[in-house]
Formats: structure tokens, sequence, C-alpha cells
């Protein structure tokens, strides 16, 4: 059965791409809805299940795959910065503390459903005010939950407890388990 990934996130197609080495890629077309009120790894499942349902609805033949990642950190999600002082905001807020990155995943199969969430805890380390100015003006942070991606640059994290490509955007161990249950993986890989 074809693999579809409901995103066009290049991180995503990365890792996704070291489980299966055939899919194709419908982003979703709907406007994501959140309700901040839920639980944070409620949240991710939520936004992940609209894009996967939204592109299952068109692609029903298929296997879909969503996923939607959030940082949550003392009590509220941080999204994508609206702008280049939102993305610096955040990193001081972040900078030196630990938060939460909660990636939602669903996997549309047919009549089968598979759902989850993952979370990794993320040490920030002490950033100062130079290396954020950098760090914003190259422009990396503008499409990433949290403003940052810890693949960007060393100096971001201390230390992560859990799955480093959670924190990217797809949690590979849970992916690939959830796949071979469906029978989209086969074998030992991840």
């Amino acid at each position: 059965m074809k693999l579809i990934l409901a995103s066009a996130s290049p991180r995503r197609r990365e890792i996704l791409s070291a489980l299966i080495p055939s899919f194709e890629i419908v982003p979703a077309a709907c406007e994501e809805r959140a309700d901040l009120t839920l639980p944070p790894e409620e949240i991710a499942r939520s936004l992940a299940r609209q894009k996967a349902e939204e592109v299952f609805s068109r692609r029903p033949e298929a296997a879909v795959l969503g996923a939607d990642t959030i940082v949550y950190f003392r009590g509220k999600v941080l999204g994508k910065p609206k702008d280049a002082e939102d993305a610096k905001r955040t990193l001081r807020m972040l900078s030196g503390n630990t938060h939460s990155v909660f990636t939602g995943y669903c996997i549309l199969c047919g009549k089968n459903r598979a759902e989850g969430a993952c979370e990794t805890q993320v040490e920030f380390n002490a950033l100062p005010e130079p290396f954020i100015e950098e760090y914003v003006a190259g422009g990396s942070p503008m499409d990433k939950a949290g403003s940052y991606g810890i693949q960007d640059d060393a100096r971001l994290v201390r230390a992560y407890r859990g799955s480093y490509t959670n924190i990217v955007g797809l949690p590979e161990e849970a992916i690939g388990a959830e796949l071979r249950k469906l029978g989209i993986i086969l074998g030992n890989s991840v």
C-alpha cells in the first residue's frame, strides 16, 4: 500500500525516508485548529489527526501519516514565530530552561487508525544575546515550533531526554513500530 506523508516538512520527509524508501508527499490543505485547553499531548495528536483526515478524505486508497510538533513551556504552547522579534522573545524565554516537545501522529490505513504522541524533554543552554540575534537573522527559526531546530546548532541544547527525531519533527521509533503493525514496513528496520 502506498504511504502518503501529509506534510511539506523537509525534516519529516528526511526522517521518514530512513524508515521507508518510497512514499508520496501530499501536504494537508486544512486550517488546523488547536484546542489549547487540552493537555499538550492531546493538542499535538489532534493537529496530526486533522492533517491525516484531510488528506485521507482525498486519497482513501493510500495509508496517510499526519504529524504535528508543538513546544510546551510553563503551561503554554509555543508555535512557529510570527516574526523575527517573536522568535527572539521565544529563544530568550527558553534560554537556560527545560521545556517539552510533543509530536503527535496519526496514521490512517483503510479502516485502521494508529495515533499517539511522543514527549521529549529539552534543556536549553543559556543563550547569549549575540547568538540569539545571529541565529534569528539566519532565518532558521521562522518555520519551527519554539523558534528553533535542534539540528541547526549544537550551542542551543544542553541535553534532552527522549527521542531526538521527535524534537526534529517525527518520532522515528514510534512511527516505525506503528507502520510495522499496519504492515506498511516489513522487516526489522527501526
